[in-house]
């Protein structure tokens, strides 16, 4: 697939109408219902609305069509668990002690879920979630991060999976990306009408590997490359499907905001919309679809002014009303003007910082399926005291000047690369957006270049103050 042949879109929004709702004043029933839907390895090109050569997703491309999409929306980091982490918290997520996928998140943190709840929503979330606990009482479980109900994974799963509810451990049967839509679909029947703004987080385990998850009928995809990927971009499209009609037929779509996106890029570098694929900090690594819906506001059009995954928490604020008084330093910008048409350059950079540390292996269906065994023979210990907590107590701390890894500071259409500290690359995303050509070296960059390693310099020497728990005052 030629990324190049993707349709063309304007460097600004093409069209949207966006009203701000009122703020604090505004009743609670008045407010948007709020959901957010993420999958889980899905890239920009794996979707027909960017231009797939055969992957069907119908139900995205009508949400596409008749919502407003982001084309240049970007994940906090090419690998999962940070990109979660930068939801929740609208920070970058090596802040908030989650540099790398299956680390915990630290439980100090303020969560779009608390900030939610302390305004009248009723929460929860489903799915894939790889930031914590699923075990009761932990500080580190959904609960714990302001959710009144859950039923999650601890990280990937697919057929027949092991799930947590609120604390115990069922083994479920059937396609794991269609029960997570059973259970989103019970909670909304359950809690509309009551009186109750609704915030659902759903995270979908698919497409990640071993693609074993099918959608029924005849075999999809037979002869192509990455055939199971696919198939299971299929099965999510459809379950998304399924949430949009029963949200029409609960009477409850017309004010509802539902954001799409994934948590890092895709499989395939070839639909990846730029260099690399997941695992980079290239383009390929972090850019993602990114769809939003919310008829009662008439969102449409496109935009490709850069918007991340750290500005969903501070956006949905705005848009729903809610004050947000945040404790902590926040990476993630009010996205609301972009989206209204009234932006049309963003006003702050963004960076990224992937291997500060290395990634935890979290086998989700092994760790639940013996905690539910536990909880089953009523041991007074669900599963060992480890995966209460982790290492969430701990505040090792990082020298000041760490550069480990690879970080990037994105000034559009400018974005320069830190790459294990002192290899620096600079390219210029608007007219080289697979960033082939690095034009550093170039004499007329050389103010530009010395800006940009200053900005990244110290951003980076902030987010080390940060995991170090400076955030935090005296703990």
């Amino acid at each position: 697939m030629n990324f190049r042949s993707f349709p063309a879109v304007s460097a600004a929004v093409s069209a949207a109408v966006f009203t701000l709702a009122p703020g604090l004043a505004q009743e609670d029933s008045d407010r948007p219902n709020i959901i957010l839907v993420m999958a889980d390895d899905q890239g920009w090109g794996d979707v027909g609305y960017n231009g797939h050569p055969f992957v069907k997703t119908p139900h995205l491309d009508a949400m596409a069509e008749e919502g407003f999409v982001f084309d240049r929306f970007y994940a906090a980091a090419p690998v999962c668990s940070p990109t979660r982490a930068s939801v929740m918290t609208g920070r970058n997520p090596i802040r908030t002690k989650v540099p790398n996928h299956g680390r915990y998140m630290r439980p100090e943190e303020q969560t779009i879920a608390e900030t939610l709840k302390a305004a009248g929503y009723v929460t929860g979330i489903f799915g894939k979630v790889h930031l914590g606990s699923g075990q009761p009482d932990s500080p580190c479980n959904p609960g714990g991060m302001g959710f009144d109900e859950w039923s999650i994974g601890l990280n990937f799963f697919d057929n027949d999976p092991y799930l947590s509810r609120n604390g115990v451990v069922e083994h479920r049967k059937g396609k794991g990306s269609v029960i997570l839509m059973d259970d989103t679909i019970a909670f909304l029947e359950k809690h509309h009408g009551g009186g109750s703004p609704i915030f659902t987080v759903v995270w979908f385990p698919s497409p990640h590997d071993p693609h074993e998850e099918v959608p029924d009928g005849p075999s999809l995809y037979d002869g192509e490359e990455n055939a199971g990927y696919y198939r299971e971009i299929t099965l999510l499209d459809e379950q998304v499907g399924r949430l949009r009609d029963r949200l029409k037929t609960l009477g409850i779509a017309e004010n509802t905001i539902l954001w799409y996106c994934s948590d890092n890029g895709g499989l395939v570098k070839e639909t990846s919309g730029g260099r690399d694929r997941k695992g980079s900090i290239y383009e390929g690594g972090l850019r993602i679809p990114g769809i939003l819906e919310w008829p009662a506001r008439e969102l449409q059009g496109r935009t490709s002014v850069p918007v991340a995954t750290f500005d969903i928490y501070p956006t949905l604020m705005a848009m729903a009303g809610v004050k947000l008084v945040a404790p902590h330093p926040l990476d993630g910008i009010d996205a609301s003007g972009i989206i209204a048409g009234e932006v049309e350059k963003r006003g702050e950079p963004m960076g990224f910082w992937h291997r500060f540390q290395n990634g935890q292996s979290t086998w989700s269906d092994d760790i639940l399926k013996a905690i539910m065994e536990k909880q089953e023979a009523g041991a007074p210990l669900p599963h060992d005291p480890g995966r209460m907590k982790k290492d969430v107590d701990e505040f090792p701390q990082f020298p000041g000047d760490t550069t480990t890894g690879h970080a990037a500071w994105t000034d559009w259409p400018w974005k320069l690369h830190r790459i294990d500290g002192e290899k620096f690359e600079l390219y210029d995303l608007e007219s080289d957006p697979m960033e082939t050509e690095d034009v550093s070296s170039r004499p007329g960059n050389r103010e530009r270049l010395a800006r940009m390693k200053g900005e990244l310099e110290q951003w980076m020497r902030s987010v080390v103050r940060s995991i170090n728990g400076d955030d935090y005052g005296e703990r």
